[in-house]
């Protein structure tokens, strides 16, 4: 009968740690994030739409390049097509997460994934991907939807408490845009990618990714950042399938 009891405690206490270390690791991660929130609360407060949209865009849509794009577009009176296709190919970026962390979560149910995906950003992909990269029991692997459950409820937590301190006080801060505040958000990518870069297929990504980034940042709708993604993630893949069959061969 004790052991009865143990074993759901266990499971229990599995995952509120889980929950709990997501949301540690996602630290850094909400401190880049918090000036890009206040700037974009600080942009819907300047701009036509009501303040109450943009808290709204930001508990429903929960996208921030899409939604400083929206903006930008809504501000511009820009037709509705126009503006869901844009932030559609904006996202398609999302795919390629989703379908990185899918080994990971198929065994789900469909509630799990729906709220999962719902969840997924660049940020909490970073973390819930490196956190997969460990070395992790089977007993760790079943309850890690916990992990990446924490890391999305901090992040999107994080995301609609700045979004207010925008929409309330940015008017306070004007020009608060231009002050280039969203760096944090660029500083605390490079501090989490650079250390899983010790990888050839990694790094091998990293450097295609970043060069196409940099020649096609010219072209119009983000289309030259998700060339540049399709061609890190191609030269990552190929590169692994290499080094696969060569330790097969020995």
């Amino acid at each position: 009968m004790t052991n009865n009891n143990e074993a759901p405690l266990s499971s229990r206490a599995l995952k509120l740690s889980n929950l709990v270390n997501g949301a540690r690791d996602t630290i850094p991660m909400l401190v880049g994030a918090a000036p890009f929130g206040m700037i974009f609360g600080t942009l819907v407060s300047a701009s036509t739409m009501m303040p109450w949209h943009g808290q709204l865009m930001s508990l429903s849509v929960y996208a921030g390049s899409s939604q400083f794009i929206a903006t930008g577009l809504v501000a511009s009176h820009t037709g509705m097509l126009v503006i869901w296709l844009t932030t559609f190919i904006v996202n398609l970026r999302h795919m390629l997460y989703a379908a990185t962390l899918l080994p990971h979560v198929a065994h789900l149910s469909l509630r799990w994934r729906w709220l999962l995906g719902f969840l997924l950003t660049d940020e909490t992909f970073a973390v819930v991907a490196g956190h997969h990269q460990q070395a992790l029991s089977a007993h760790q692997r079943r309850y890690a939807h916990w992990y990446f459950l924490g890391s999305g409820l901090a992040m999107y937590s994080n995301w609609q408490l700045w979004t207010l301190v925008g929409l309330l006080f940015g008017t306070l801060f004007p020009g608060l845009q231009n002050m280039g505040l969203d760096f944090a958000m660029v500083a605390t990518f490079i501090a989490i990618i650079v250390p899983q870069m010790n990888k050839m297929p990694y790094f091998a990504a990293a450097i295609a990714a970043g060069s196409f980034a940099f020649l096609l940042r010219e072209l119009p709708y983000k289309l030259g950042l998700m060339t540049a993604v399709f061609v890190g993630v191609a030269v990552g893949m190929a590169l692994t399938h290499q080094m696969r069959n060569k330790k097969e061969a020995v």
